[in-house]
């Protein structure tokens, strides 16, 4: 019988590979059948490693089994991907016992006529693990075929998303922007300034066993480097969030006593933050649409304390229910969360170049939505966590050329000296992997002319 979180991740993988759960609905589901956290911890990484390496492993079944990967049973071939990924990047589980177990995962899920195919697969590639047939990296970063190859294949993202990144950056630059995807990210935190400083969150945590460290931008945020945070009660004093998210809630700039709208809350990090910006006064209206999503910001308000917050769900489409009334705007749109890969690996094969263009459109729909509510000499604010141009600085000039009376604001003007690394020459807020570590986000700031 195959190991317990080998059997979760089997299922988990399968439920990705069929379109019928994301990752993170997946991952959930397989925990709620493991009762061991190890088991839980060692699922989660095969299931997350073999989305993140697909592409190169594919490659390899293909090379190793000498027939397409379209040719092989989608039962088989998770097993392939989830075994092979084990064998050549966890360095803890022995590749015998990987093996065996592939053999055993082929019997349970009712493939026992492939189960010599599987085994034959997994230790060919054993034998020639020192020299896999993957791209080398190309000796001239002139040679553009080559260097799509190294970067698509042996780094495990789809051509079209690495060929933008190296004619926009060059090719060093899309080298660390692969590398950086391909890490296990850290978990990160954001402190909750209404009920305790940072300092204070970090030396309570150290007295639990959980070790942490400053985000060098975020002036909020804690990096875990050792130690589970999550297993104690929250108290509310801190959120899980990645640090290039903490950012966007700086471009906002919020005061106190200001009229707040956060048209796409959920699940309430950028809401909390920007309560503890205006001291907790005035009016913050946060929304989302779906009940799921206003519920998980019921929950994420309710825990920080926040009094100041009052939560609308609102319509998907159509005039907001709301004046114009608001002296800031936060559109924190939904996008292709192409800049989130490290963290949601499943991303880089569930998307399609010609994929920008709707979000582009349904994101400019959802600012002029927003626009109007926005009062004279008012703010508004629009971030995704993309890493393409056509939702990020298209979308915002192309709403300033359709509306005169908004003016791009520079965001150098006003933010502190640690942040402005992240700004452009336009003064819009732009994370970087390969030059500031972080995920791609993006966030520009345009006001209503007096």
């Amino acid at each position: 019988m195959p190991a317990p979180a080998r059997i979760a991740a089997f299922h988990a993988l399968r439920a990705v590979t069929e379109g019928h759960a994301d990752l993170p609905a997946a991952l959930a589901l397989s925990r709620q059948t493991l009762s061991d956290e190890r088991d839980r911890a060692l699922a989660a990484e095969i299931v997350t490693g073999t989305e993140r390496w697909q592409r190169s492993l594919d490659v390899l079944v293909e090379h190793f089994a000498r027939r397409p990967v379209a040719t092989i049973d989608r039962d088989v071939l998770c097993i392939l991907r989830l075994s092979l990924y084990q064998l050549l990047h966890l360095d803890r589980v022995p590749a015998s016992a990987a093996v065996d177990d592939a053999v055993d995962l082929a019997r349970y899920a009712r493939k026992t006529s492939a189960a010599g195919f599987v085994n034959a697969v997994l230790r060919a590639t054993l034998r020639q693990r020192q020299r896999l047939p993957l791209p080398g990296r190309p000796g001239s970063a002139t040679d553009r075929e080559a260097a799509l190859a190294y970067l698509g294949i042996t780094h495990s993202h789809p051509d079209w998303l690495v060929a933008r990144w190296l004619d926009r950056y060059g090719f060093e630059a899309a080298e660390r922007w692969v590398r950086f995807n391909n890490e296990t990210p850290r978990l990160t935190l954001c402190v909750n300034t209404l009920r305790s400083r940072r300092e204070d969150v970090a030396a309570a945590l150290a007295g639990a066993g959980v070790e942490t460290e400053p985000t060098p931008y975020a002036p909020d945020g804690l990096i875990v480097i050792s130690g589970n945070p999550l297993r104690a009660p929250a108290d509310g004093s801190f959120f899980v969030q990645d640090e290039a998210s903490q950012l966007v809630s700086h471009a906002v700039a919020a005061r106190r006593g200001d009229r707040i709208l956060d048209l796409c809350a959920s699940p309430g990090g950028k809401t909390v933050a920007m309560a503890a910006d205006m001291r907790d006064t005035g009016l913050l209206v946060a929304c989302d649409v779906r009940p799921r999503r206003v519920n998980l910001l019921r929950q994420t308000v309710r825990a920080s304390g926040a009094a100041s917050v009052r939560l609308v769900r609102v319509p998907a489409a159509g005039g907001l229910p709301f004046q114009r009334r608001f002296d800031r705007v936060l559109v924190d749109a939904p996008c292709s969360g192409l800049g989130t890969i490290r963290r949601d690996p499943d991303i880089r094969w569930r998307r399609a170049e010609r994929d920008l263009h709707g979000f582009a459109q349904q994101q400019l729909t959802l600012l002029r939505r927003a626009a109007a509510v926005v009062d004279t000499g008012g703010r508004l604010v629009y971030a995704t966590c993309s890493s393409e141009p056509e939702e990020n600085e298209h979308v915002v000039d192309t709403f300033l050329s359709e509306h005169p009376d908004f003016t791009l604001l520079d965001l150098r003007d006003e933010n502190p000296a640690a942040i402005a690394p992240l700004l452009d020459a336009r003064g819009m807020l732009r994370t970087l992997p390969f030059a500031h570590g972080l995920e791609a986000f993006f966030a520009a700031a345009v006001e209503r002319r007096r």
